[in-house]
Order: structure tokens, then sequence, then C-alpha cells
């Protein structure tokens, strides 16, 4: 029995290496499945979050035609870092509205002003409520959302230039 004692220290080693390797060469599935897609959106009606546009509600988003719904807030840098995307998308005929979450109006105009507007119309979330009913864990997330309201595809982090043409192809097959 002392014998088998002896080589216990060694085995479970081993057996700690054996783990750790095979972690190394499974294949790391890195994409988030949201289970929101292809649920409809949750309903809410959100204030005007900037001067110059409209307030945004969940019925707006259904009125037919799939758009972008991103959400931001004017003091997160990588929202900064995707606006050159989204003037892109806007550019394309991409209708995107927004969600700016714990700010406030002042600031909102400011961080518009200063890396462009492609917003039709951004609803303040002031307590980051609609922002969890979405399941969105940070900013900045986007989504598309269908003609009919529902969530097509949930994009976490910000959107870079080699993902425009796939959100363009997920708009296009969102109709």
């Amino acid at each position: 029995m002392r014998k088998l004692l002896i080589w216990l220290p060694l085995v479970l080693f081993l057996g700690f290496i054996a783990l750790f390797a095979s972690g190394l060469f499974q294949p790391d599935d890195r994409i988030i499945h949201s289970r929101l897609v292809g649920q409809p959106l949750p309903a809410f009606n959100l204030p005007a979050a900037a001067s110059d546009r409209p307030p945004l509600a969940s019925s707006q988003l259904a009125a037919g035609q799939p758009r972008l719904l991103n959400i931001f807030a004017s003091w997160c840098v990588p929202c900064a870092a995707e606006a050159p995307q989204l003037e892109a998308l806007r550019a394309a005929g991409v209708q995107i509205d927004a969600i700016a979450i714990r700010d406030a109006r002042a600031d909102v105009d400011a961080f518009l002003q200063r890396n462009g507007n492609p917003y039709a119309r951004i609803g303040l979330d002031a307590r980051s409520e609609v922002q969890i009913a979405l399941g969105s864990s940070g900013v900045p997330e986007t989504f598309v959302i269908d003609g009919k309201g529902r969530i097509a595809y949930q994009h976490i982090g910000e959107i870079r230039a080699d993902d425009v043409p796939m959100i363009l192809d997920r708009l296009r097959s969102a109709q």
C-alpha cells in the first residue's frame, strides 16, 4: 500500500498535464450564441437620447424593413471606434436606430458631434433595462432586426471594417 501512495503524486500530476493538454488541442468555439435570435424584441418605449433625433419604441422596429439596432454609450471607446463602419452602413442604405445606455443627453450630443450620427432614432435607456432585456452584456452591440421586429442576428463588440459585408448579408437574409 505504501508503494502505491508514493506514486500517487506523480499520477495526479500526469492526470493534470493530460487534462491541460486536451484543452490545448480541442477546437474552441468563441462565438456567443444568443438565445434571443428568432425572438421578438421586448416591448419598450424610450425617450429621446439626442437633441436632434426622435425617441425610440420597439413598435417602430417592426415596420416591414430590416434594420440595425445599435447599443452604445458616449463614454464607450469601442463605440467611437465603430462609428466609421456605422456611417459606411448608413451610406449603403441601412436604416440604423440606437439605444444609448446610462447616458445624458448632453453627453450623447457631444459624442455624435465628434463621431458622426448615422442614427434615425435614438432612445435613452438610463438604467439599462432594455439592454438587459435584449440580452446585451455590454457596449457596443448591434442587432439585425427583421421587418417583423424579431432579432435576426446579434453582433457582440464593435463593428470592424471586415464585419460590414457580413452585416449587409445578414440584413439581406432578414428580409
